[in-house]
């Protein structure tokens, strides 16, 4: 199961305040006709997306996090969450991700760079 409905929809999970977020979505906007924006300030996830983000990148919830956000810091570090603890603190606090992260299909990326984003048409192209 993917996060997104349609294979030609390119979903974007990004903060609009930063510089890696603005690229990012200038980036999905040159590579997909239909771009699903996912401001972090202005949407909240569900943990079962965030759940299907987490399974589609293969990483733990822990490595998508900035871990020197102070929010982190402060309500966050040391704590020994289960899974379900740590895709709740995602899914209530999206500004803790620490890149944007796109997805397409069954295909998903940390835009970290920014430009990695372009992995998703290398993948798509190397399935045709």
């Amino acid at each position: 199961m993917s996060t997104t409905l349609n294979h030609k929809e390119l979903t974007l999970i990004y903060d609009s305040t930063s510089s890696e977020g603005k690229k990012a979505l200038a980036y999905a906007y040159s590579m997909a006709a239909k771009v699903n924006r996912q401001d972090v300030h202005e949407v909240s996830l569900s943990s079962t997306f965030v759940r299907q983000v987490v399974k589609q990148l293969g990483l733990r919830p822990k490595d998508l996090m900035n871990r020197a956000h102070p929010f982190y810091q402060q309500h966050v570090r040391g704590r020994d969450l289960t899974m379900e603890g740590w895709l709740h603190v995602i899914a209530r606090n999206p500004f803790l991700l620490k890149a944007p992260i796109a997805l397409q299909g069954d295909r998903a990326v940390i835009c970290e760079p920014a430009s990695v984003i372009y992995t998703l048409n290398e993948a798509k192209a190397k399935a045709v």
